[in-house]
């Protein structure tokens, strides 16, 4: 098709076919068509009705496209002409665009056991463990030969790594994860000893304790003798809910509760409990105990016992560190809300007795030192009853498969844990 000069410059892909004979006009300056001269007719006569015929000329600088018809109408031929190049704006350092700025990129989100690491999980050295222990995980996946130490030490790591991100959470899901890779560690180490022929003496296996080392055992004793003497009201419901809560803030007098923590115990009224250990001084909530019995993980309460808080004066009564203490919490919930206990209905009593029983045991289930047996008066104070109700706590016991050949006097209880709580247990020394 036929266009002029000011189309085909706004068409790139435009190309020169022909191009019409110049018209006449005045010179110009910017030397873009030169003038042509009109040559004379035979006889010095011009053609009548005008100029005489021009010959077209072509700029330097490129074709010139006319929207005159005469040279179409005429026929004359006109040879092709290139068209000039194209001048480019990246060689014109003023028209050049821009550097972009480099866009910003957060660093890579660590993943672990189907989880995202959040960016802004607290503290950072939670973060960087759990991102570490991906990495990890993933590295031993693709070794060739298994390594059932590493693998016993990951595990370990990761439990308490998750027992911290549960803390800082209050996700129910991470702390069922964490007793998920401390059972998982105590299966690989013992895989391991088997292997390198260092197995336990015995002919069963050995128990896969939920808390595996003897300090462990001994904290969790100190704890319940704490709040043995130090109970700031009387009654088993009381003194049930004291542990929980001593367990949740025992490493710096401050932490978390949600209403399920409370409403989870067989207490009658939880709500009453929870205001009367407010007005005694004992425990600080931050907000109602109405809100803090509707509270849930996603948002849950903040607590401070003043009597565990450490200052320069006082260290506080415990000396564990930070990361055994959700362990121990972990420990004394899976006693408390043991699924024959739970399905039971026991009252208060029956499980405080089920941890004095698994804190009270030798490594084979036998209560007491060399299986001598538990004074009853010492039972019967833990548990807030008297002497004379105890054989009734010890029967129901027994009903939830927890105690075997369970026998009581005026003075001893004797018997053994059955071996589905021995994981529970935490072995005197």
């Amino acid at each position: 098709m036929e266009c002029c000069s000011r189309c085909a410059a706004a068409h790139p892909t435009a190309k020169v076919v022909a191009t019409a004979p110049a018209a006449e006009a005045p010179a110009r300056s910017d030397g873009f068509r030169a003038d042509a001269a009109a040559p004379a007719t035979p006889g010095g006569t011009t053609t009548l009705g005008g100029p005489a015929a021009t010959t077209p000329t072509f700029s330097a600088a490129g074709p010139h496209f006319s929207h005159s018809a005469t040279a179409t109408a005429a026929g004359t031929a006109v040879p092709q002409q290139a068209s000039a190049p194209r001048s480019d704006h990246r060689s014109d350092p003023r028209s050049a665009p821009r550097s972009a700025r480099p866009p910003r990129r957060r660093p890579p989100r660590g993943r672990i056991a189907q989880r995202l690491v959040p960016h802004d999980l607290r503290p950072v050295a939670l973060r960087d463990e759990l991102t570490e222990l991906g990495e990890l995980f993933r590295a031993y996946q693709a070794r060739t030969e298994p390594d059932l130490a590493l693998l016993a030490e990951l595990h370990a790591r990761k439990a308490e790594a998750f027992h911290a991100w549960a803390e800082a959470t209050a996700d129910t899901g991470l702390r069922l994860d964490a007793r998920r890779a401390e059972q998982a560690a105590a299966t690989a180490r013992l895989q391991h000893l088997h292997r390198i022929g260092q197995a336990p003496d015995g002919e069963g296996p050995a128990v896969a304790r939920l808390l595996t080392a003897p300090a462990q055992w001994n904290h969790a004793r100190s704890v319940l003798a704490h709040v043995a003497e130090n109970a700031p009201l009387p009654g088993a419901e009381a003194r049930l809910l004291v542990v929980m809560v001593t367990l949740r803030t025992a490493q710096s007098g401050v932490g978390n509760l949600v209403g399920q923590d409370v409403k989870g115990l067989p207490l009658p009224d939880p709500e009453q409990l929870v205001g009367q250990l407010v007005e005694s001084g004992w425990l600080g909530i931050s907000g109602t105990v109405e809100e803090l019995i509707a509270s849930r993980p996603e948002n849950p309460t903040q607590i401070t016992v003043p009597s565990l808080t450490p200052d320069e004066d006082n260290p506080g009564p415990f000396t564990f560190g930070r990361k055994l203490r959700p362990k121990l919490s972990g420990w004394a919930q899976r006693v408390v809300g043991e699924k024959k206990l739970r399905k039971g209905k026991t009252e208060a009593a029956v499980r405080l007795l089920a941890l004095a029983l698994a804190t009270g045991s030798d490594g084979e289930g036998r209560l007491g030192p060399g299986g001598e047996g538990i004074g009853v008066d010492t039972l019967s104070s833990w548990c807030a009853v008297d002497p004379g109700d105890l054989p009734a706590l010890v029967d129901r016991l027994t009903a939830a498969d927890w105690l075997a050949e369970a026998e009581v006097t005026d003075t001893l209880l004797t018997g053994r844990l059955t071996e589905r709580v021995l994981p529970l247990g935490c072995p005197l020394t």
